[in-house]
C-alpha cells in the first residue's frame, strides 16, 4: 500500500478516536466517518509499518447502524465524530473500546462494564469557540476547528450544545472576540458564562451551588456529572463504613472541588469524613475549590501529584478519589499510591489507554479493580469518561 492508492476494505469496528478499523495486507487500516459492518472504498493517507490512515472515498454497501447526521456541518467540523452511527451503536463501540484497553494496555480483564447513557443531544454545558471573520456573510462570526485542518467552521448552531448555549447563539449573546481568539462558554439552567464577558457565577447540580469561572475547567454533561456525583457519594459511604481507621477523604486533582463539596456532607447512612485533603495544582480551580468545600478540618494544597507524592504526610485515609487530566496519573503518584493509598479509590478517568496503564500498576500494588461504569459525557464523539473503583485489604 502506498499514499494516494485506492483500496475496498470492509470495516470490522470501531476504534479508539472513533475511526472505523478494517484489516488490509495484515496491517490496520484506520478510515473515518465509517460504520461496523460495511465495505466502503477509501484512499490511503499516511503509511505506517504496521497500520495505515485512509480517507473515505464511496461507502459501496452501507452498515445497518448507519444514520443522517443531524448537523449540517457533520464531517467538516472537527467536533463530532460518530453522528453517522446510531446512538446505541456508538455506546456499544465506547463499551468494547474501554474493555479492550484493559485487555491491551492494562493486561487484565475488566470487569462488566455499567454504561451510563446520556441525551444523545443538547448536552454539552461547556464549549471552546474560536473567533473568525467569515468571508462569506461578511461579518465576524464564531465557529469550531475544522477537521484535520487549522481553518474555522462558521456556525451559528451545534445540536450537540445544551439549550442555553444554542439560544445564545441563535440570539447573539455569543458575542465573537479578537479575530483567531479561542474562547470557552459555560451554560446550565440559568447560567450563561462566556470568557471575556460575564466569567463567573454559579452553577446548580444535586441540589447544590457551586462557584466557577469559565476560564478553569469544569465538566461539559452536567446531568451525566450529576450521576457520577452520586455514584461517587455511595462509594465513599460504602469506604467509611468499612473503614476500621481513620475516616479523612482524599480529593486529589481536586479542581474547584466538585467531589469534595458533595463529600463534605452526610453521606447516606448519615455519614462524615472527618476531614479532606483536597490537592490541586491549578491555582486558580484550587481558589474555587476554598469557597466550594466548606467543613471542618479541610487543608488545601497547591502541588502537583509528583510534588505530593514527595511532602505529604502520612495519613491513614478512608477514601480518595482521583481526577487525573489525560495524560493519567504521573509515575512518582502511581508508585505513592500502592504504598500509602486509602484501601478504597475512585478513579475517574477521561482516557482509557491511561486508567489501563494506571490500574495494572495499582493492581500489581495490591489493589482489586471492584468495578467499572463508562458515563457517556459526550455522546456523537469518541471521547470515553468512567469511574474505577478500587479496594485492598480487609475492605476488600
Amino acid at each position: 500500500m502506498a499514499n494516494g492508492e485506492l483500496v475496498t476494505v470492509q470495516v470490522e469496528r470501531i476504534a479508539t478516536g472513533g475511526a472505523g478499523i478494517a484489516r488490509l495486507g495484515g496491517k490496520s487500516v484506520f478510515v473515518e466517518l465509517t460504520a461496523p459492518g460495511e465495505s466502503v472504498r477509501c484512499r490511503i493517507s499516511r503509511e505506517h509499518p504496521r497500520w495505515v490512515e485512509a480517507e473515505l472515498i464511496e461507502v459501496l454497501k452501507p452498515s445497518p447502524l448507519r444514520i443522517t447526521p443531524p448537523c449540517p456541518l457533520y464531517g467538516r467540523c472537527g467536533g463530532c465524530s460518530l453522528q453517522h452511527i446510531t446512538y446505541e451503536a456508538q455506546l456499544k463501540a465506547k463499551t468494547t473500546i474501554l474493555a479492550d484497553a484493559f485487555r491491551r494496555i492494562g493486561g487484565m480483564s475488566a470487569p462488566e462494564i455499567r454504561v451510563r447513557a446520556s441525551s444523545p443531544f443538547e448536552y454539552r454545558s461547556r464549549l471552546q469557540f474560536h473567533s473568525l471573520y467569515d468571508e462569506t456573510a461578511k461579518r465576524q462570526s464564531i465557529g469550531f476547528m475544522e477537521r484535520k485542518s487549522s481553518r474555522i467552521v462558521p456556525l451559528d448552531d451545534c445540536p450537540i450544545a445544551e439549550a442555553g448555549i444554542r439560544k445564545a447563539l441563535h440570539g447573539g449573546e455569543i458575542i465573537p472576540q479578537e479575530n483567531g481568539k479561542r474562547f470557552t462558554v459555560y451554560s446550565h439552567g440559568a447560567t450563561l458564562l462566556v470568557e471575556g464577558k460575564q466569567e463567573r457565577g454559579e452553577v446548580t447540580l444535586n441540589g447544590k451551588r457551586l462557584a466557577l469561572d469559565v476560564r478553569c475547567f469544569f465538566q461539559s454533561n452536567a446531568a451525566m456529572l450529576e450521576l457520577l456525583i452520586s455514584d461517587v457519594q455511595e462509594a465513599a459511604a460504602h469506604a467509611l463504613t468499612r473503614s476500621e481507621g481513620s475516616a479523612r477523604l482524599a480529593d486529589i486533582y481536586c479542581g474547584v472541588g466538585t467531589f469534595a463539596a458533595f463529600l463534605s456532607d452526610d453521606l447516606p447512612g448519615n455519614l462524615r469524613f472527618s476531614g479532606i485533603d483536597l490537592v490541586e495544582a491549578h491555582t486558580p480551580s484550587l481558589t474555587l475549590a476554598r469557597e466550594n468545600v466548606q467543613g471542618r478540618n479541610l487543608e488545601f494544597h497547591s502541588c502537583t501529584d509528583t510534588k505530593w507524592a514527595k511532602t505529604a504526610a502520612k495519613r491513614d485515609w478512608a477514601f480518595m478519589v482521583i481526577d487525573p487530566p489525560r495524560n493519567g496519573l504521573s509515575k512518582q503518584f502511581a508508585q505513592w499510591l500502592t504504598h500509602h493509598g486509602s484501601a478504597r479509590i475512585a478513579y475517574v478517568s477521561c482516557d482509557p489507554a491511561t486508567l489501563a496503564r494506571d490500574s495494572r500498576i495499582l493492581s500489581e500494588g495490591g489493589y482489586s479493580l471492584e468495578s467499572l461504569t463508562l458515563y457517556d459525557f459526550y455522546p456523537q464523539t469518541a471521547h470515553i469518561e468512567s469511574l474505577a473503583l478500587f479496594s485492598r485489604g480487609k475492605q476488600a
